[in-house]
């Protein structure tokens, strides 16, 4: 059986405070079966890009807990940077890697927005390929 792939590569309001962006990141790496790649932070931009990888499953959990996770640290009451943003989180994408097709990754970012939404009452604008066009 092939493995399913898919990668993340959300962007985090904060680029600055190290002790935030490794909560955040811990909060990725606690999920079984995800791996973190890459942590990218901007301090002129007051942005950390992350990218890690898993299965579905676990990507689906850790967007999740990271959403969660920056929403509780990050104060975007007093965030400046130069880079416009939306909110603690910002953009994140699901890629196809392996085993994996976009329209997966489409509803998986669909079920990922439903429960930040739901449980977290964080508003999620879905672009791209997620995009939804109004009833």
């Amino acid at each position: 059986m092939d493995e399913k792939l898919i990668e993340c590569v959300p962007n985090f309001s904060e680029g600055k405070d190290m002790g935030v962006i490794r909560q955040i990141t811990r909060a990725i790496e606690a999920v079984e079966g995800v791996k973190l790649l890459y942590v990218d932070p901007g301090a002129d931009m007051n942005r950390a890009v992350v990218t890690f990888i898993g299965p579905p499953a676990g990507i689906k959990e850790a967007a999740y807990q990271s959403i969660k996770k920056a929403a509780e640290l990050i104060d975007m009451s007093k965030h400046k940077g130069a880079h416009p943003r939306m909110g603690a989180t910002d953009v994140f994408p699901f890629i196809p890697v392996a085993g994996v097709t976009v329209a997966e990754c489409v509803a998986l970012s669909k079920e990922v927005a439903q429960r930040v939404g739901e449980e977290l009452g964080i508003p999620v604008y879905l672009y791209e390929k997620s995009a939804q066009t109004p009833p």
